[in-house]
């Protein structure tokens, strides 16, 4: 029996393209494929890249550079470039890095053993299509290997919103929903192989509209029907659009137990005169009204966000205005990035911020940010919390896991074992983490 070839996949970039490396890596285990942790022993190196951040594609060039000398020592390595970046540059990643023996989009990646097997007879494969048919189905099934008690789930791809910053339009397509017979098989079989916390995913994972028994359900409708699966303890999902948040979903943050009290909603900005530049199609005061109806369900849900400074014509009032709006939400957590352009967005041919004022108000925001999560990190001290235990920590005897919230809890003295759901009191908060101690 010869010896199975070994596959590196380096992934860039958000949830979504943590799960498709995971797709990638089970479909090319088909052909043959086990996963390795270095690029080194690799016979096929797989970059699913991400193309949100900026320089990005200029990043995934200066990585694939780094390959040079194994690719002149190995012949007969593969090396692939998937995601976002593959969808954006294309045939371009072939004539900048001949090294290069395929790319493929991430609506495409379903044929990535067909395209690995091309490969392996010296032909060059490119797939950026949008493909009629349904790639979650074309996948093979996924193996029963043990899970951790955590996962990912994309239920919703693409966004119809066009953001004049943002490249998901283009590199994603249209939003599509996969249908809800589908989702609930993929959400049992996770449990199954001892998942208990599943977390939706989708570019606008909100908009979900995936075809049920009885014509289209919405998130909140998926969110019940997960709701009855037996051993899936706790459902979340991300990243929403505030356009979106439905009544439904506001009313089953307040009604359904298994779905966690965290909701990722990003505003992005304070001033309208910025979100009617970003085409956001929302204001402040609405975002503003929309956090107070989510409270009145939920009140003790944490709320996380993401800013953008620096957005072109953004004013030292436009930025004071984001400012007032982060004092008015209090967020639990939040990410924030300095604007940057991306070619073929409306808001790259704009008027651009001075970088170093750009700096200079992410700063500011950042310090608002990080002291209002460390407020509400020590607010958590003396309650008594859920806790998902993932893994040993880095003392003997120490298990850490996430709260309800989201938050890592670190615990001493800890019986509990990776899966166990056990109530926790915190008794101290850290930087990034709390600690606690098992009740009973």
């Amino acid at each position: 029996m010869s010896a199975p070839k070994k596959l590196y996949i380096k992934t860039y970039g958000c949830q979504m393209n943590v799960y498709d490396s995971e797709r990638m890596a089970e479909s090319l285990g088909g052909q043959g494929y086990v996963e390795t942790q270095s690029p080194d022993d690799a016979d096929m190196i797989l970059l699913n890249t991400c193309h949100i951040r900026e320089k990005a594609a200029e990043k995934v060039y200066s990585e694939l550079g780094r390959f040079k000398g194994l690719k002149a020592a190995k012949p007969d390595l593969k090396i692939g470039v998937a995601g976002c970046v593959a969808q954006a540059e294309g045939a371009e990643i072939m004539r900048r890095q001949p090294l290069v023996d395929l790319v493929v989009g991430p609506q495409s990646y379903h044929r990535l053993p067909a395209m690995e097997a091309r490969a392996g007879t010296g032909e060059k494969v490119l797939d950026t299509d949008f493909p009629e048919e349904d790639k979650f189905e074309k996948l093979a099934r996924r193996p029963k290997a043990k899970r951790g008690p955590t996962a990912f789930l994309t239920v919703q791809e693409g966004c119809d919103k066009f953001c004049a910053f943002c490249v998901v339009p283009y590199t994603r397509g249209a939003e599509v929903s996969r249908p809800v017979d589908r989702v609930l098989r993929e959400a049992e079989d996770l449990v199954e192989r001892g998942v208990r916390e599943i977390t939706l995913l989708g570019q606008n994972v909100n908009a979900y509209h995936g075809a049920g028994p009885e014509g289209d359900m919405t998130l909140a409708q998926l969110i019940w029907q997960l709701n009855e699966i037996d051993g899936l303890e706790r459902i979340r999902f991300t990243t929403s659009h505030p356009n979106d948040m439905m009544d439904d979903l506001i009313e089953a943050h307040g009604t359904c137990d298994k779905l966690m009290p965290y909701l990722h909603l990003p505003v992005q900005a304070g001033s309208d005169k910025i979100l009617k530049r970003m085409n956001r199609a929302h204001t402040a005061d609405s975002y503003l009204r929309l956090i107070e109806r989510i409270r009145a369900a939920r009140p003790d849900i944490l709320i996380s966000g993401d800013f953008i400074v620096g957005f072109p014509e953004e004013t030292e009032a436009d930025f004071q205005a984001t400012l007032d709006l982060v004092e008015a939400v209090k967020y639990g957590t939040a990410y924030s990035f300095k604007y940057s352009t991306r070619p073929g967005t409306p808001a790259a041919e704009r008027a651009q911020v001075d970088p170093a004022e750009a700096d200079d108000r992410l700063q500011r925001l950042q310090a608002l940010l990080t002291r209002q999560q460390r407020e509400v990190q020590d607010s958590m001290v003396g309650r008594e919390v859920g806790v998902l235990f993932e893994r040993p920590g880095r003392f003997a005897g120490q298990m850490v896991g996430k709260s309800d919230y989201l938050h890592a809890v670190h615990v001493a003295d800890c019986d509990a074992a990776p899966g166990d759901l056990r109530r926790v009191r915190i008794v101290s908060s850290g930087t990034n983490s709390l600690a606690g101690e098992l009740i009973g």
